[in-house]
């Protein structure tokens, strides 16, 4: 199965990391077009595009002036599954993974991303800020959707191919998975929902259902999931699957704490 998240704006580049291996990101090219297009823009410009504080924005603006081809691990050049801190990856917990796991998710794990268009787990990034729904112009249109056109969707046909996958299970946000032209999607797209119960009724809590994908994504891995049917022992955290809530291609998981 190809499973596909969404980036994280937490990122780590202080914690000591002991892992060597490394591949690099497919759509380099298209990033250092959008690199091009950000280094035309002082700090103040990127306030006003992303909302940024005037702190955040000298970050960036010093990020996108420094930024270059990642080609090996440096302090500024990290492996994108250990980049990335936000709820997601705090269930994900690749740390806690195996080489022969991690070695697994970089097959069948993919992260959208503003910047590269699609990372795999060990692929180099440099930190960065842009999020996919940012409306910045640029040569191929008005926002991040036009510029990665049908490339992401493209990209994700060959992965899926390239490791046998029988369907995509979607754990990204709206704003991340709207990159893909679905009907150019060539497999099944599962959509798991999860709930927690809370004030007499089960409902999704923002911060619980972005850990949960990052549950899922683990669980996928470590048991090397290949059938949407057995997504369904999905049992991490004290979820549970819901036939009852479930919908064709869309199975809904409980939690009552």
């Amino acid at each position: 199965m190809l499973i596909l998240v969404s980036p994280a704006k937490t990122l780590d580049y202080e914690s000591e990391l002991d892992v060597k291996d490394f591949s690099v990101a497919p759509l380099l090219s298209d990033s250092e077009l959008l690199i091009k297009e950000l280094q035309q823009k002082n700090p103040d410009d990127l306030s006003s595009l992303m909302g940024l504080s005037e702190k955040l924005s000298l970050l960036n603006f010093d990020r996108n002036m420094n930024w270059t081809r990642p080609t090996k691990p440096s302090d500024s050049a990290r492996q994108a599954i250990f980049a990335f801190k936000g709820d997601v990856y705090q269930g994900l917990d690749a740390s806690s993974l195996s080489k022969s796991e991690i070695k697994y998710a970089n097959k069948n794990l993919c992260i959208l991303s503003g910047l590269y268009g699609l990372l795999k787990p060990l692929d180099l990034m440099y930190p960065y800020r842009l999020e996919m729904g940012t409306k910045m112009k640029n040569k191929r249109g008005n926002n991040l959707y036009e510029f990665w056109g049908s490339k992401v969707t493209e990209l994700v046909n060959d992965l899926a191919m390239d490791n046998r996958s029988k369907a995509i299970v979607n754990l990204a946000s709206v704003e991340y998975f709207s990159v893909l032209k679905t009907d150019q999607i060539n497999l099944p797209i599962i959509n798991p929902v999860f709930k927690d119960y809370k004030n007499g009724q089960y409902k999704i809590v923002s911060f619980f259902a972005k850990k949960a994908r990052g549950l899922m994504s683990r669980f996928i891995i470590q048991n090397k999931i290949k059938k949407s049917e057995d997504l369904m022992d999905f049992n991490l955290d004290g979820y549970r699957y819901s036939k009852k809530e479930s919908k064709e291609n869309s199975p809904v998981f409980l939690r009552k704490n």
